[in-house]
């Protein structure tokens, strides 16, 4: 279905007629008709009634035209707003974050993005890797930053590989070391990330066939730092969270190759605003 046909189907009943809305459109009589009919036919039950005295609405056709017209006022409201984007530098920007790239990231990048285009506003949402995915298929953020692999109808946009890093007490007998093997830790109690908050983890030991024993699964990254740092368990981290712990815990690099990427993602980053963009850009600039 198309605006076009939407259109259309509005003015006839603004005209009362096909022959006065064909007039008002610059159309044939008979393309207005057809563009009727085809709309008829999509939806699957008739629209209008016609007879010698005019046409009316069907009681189906009553039922849909404040729904078509709805859509053609958005049409109508998102026309406007891309002009005034594209000549004012304006707009609102959508984006689903999680915590580490709230910290590391976002800061210097939002300073640099609004020194460039202080008339754009930018909204974000924060939360863990699960519910930015579910912000970006809903349509509730223009995109968000994620941590690949991700949906498969997702575009993405990879960023940076961040390593994952062990960290282990002060006190632990592995602080003397430098670096290990996941095997080293298959004995040891394990503070597992929890579910939808970090799938980095899993995803490492499953590559690599671990079968780690799970002591407790936390969602807060500091938590998981603090019972680290109190003997309760050890536990593996990106290294970006684990900026300014190392007066909290030893952390040892994974022999084996341990990484998350982190990435964009948007259901289409074609069909980007111009301020959406100019944000792109501009991330792309600020870690590069």
């Amino acid at each position: 279905m198309s605006i076009a046909k939407y259109e259309i189907f509005s003015t006839v009943i603004e005209m009362g007629s096909l022959t006065k809305a064909a007039e008002t459109l610059h159309l044939t009589q008979s393309g207005v008709s057809h563009a009727i009919s085809s709309l008829e036919s999509e939806l699957g039950f008739p629209l209008l009634t016609r007879s010698r005295s005019g046409i009316s609405l069907t009681a189906d056709g009553q039922r849909i035209l404040k729904y078509i017209r709805e859509i053609i006022q958005k049409n109508e409201q998102i026309k406007q707003e891309a002009n005034n984007i594209k000549g004012l530098e304006s707009g609102t920007i959508r984006i689903g974050t999680f915590p580490s790239v709230s910290i590391q990231w976002l800061p210097g990048i939002l300073k640099q993005f609004q020194m460039l285009y202080p008339s754009i506003a930018i909204k974000l949402m924060e939360g863990n890797y699960l519910e930015v995915e579910q912000w970006i298929s809903r349509g509730e953020v223009d995109f968000g930053f994620i941590s690949l692999p991700t949906v498969d109808s997702f575009e993405t946009i990879p960023l940076k590989k961040d390593r994952m890093l062990c960290i282990v007490a002060k006190d632990h007998s592995l602080s003397q070391k430098t670096s290990i093997k996941l095997e080293e830790i298959t004995d040891e109690l394990f503070i597992m990330p929890k579910d939808g908050c970090d799938h980095d983890v899993k995803r490492i030991f499953k590559e690599n066939r671990i079968e780690p024993k799970i002591r407790f699964e936390i969602a807060l990254d500091q938590a998981i730092i603090a019972m680290v740092q109190n003997g309760l368990g050890v536990s593996i981290l990106p290294e970006m969270i684990l900026t300014g712990a190392a007066d909290q815990v030893h952390m040892l690099t994974i022999e084996q190759e341990s990484s998350r990427s982190i990435a964009l993602a948007s259901t289409s980053f074609k069909n980007s605003s111009p301020a959406s963009i100019k944000f792109l850009d501009c991330v792309r600039k600020w870690i590069a």
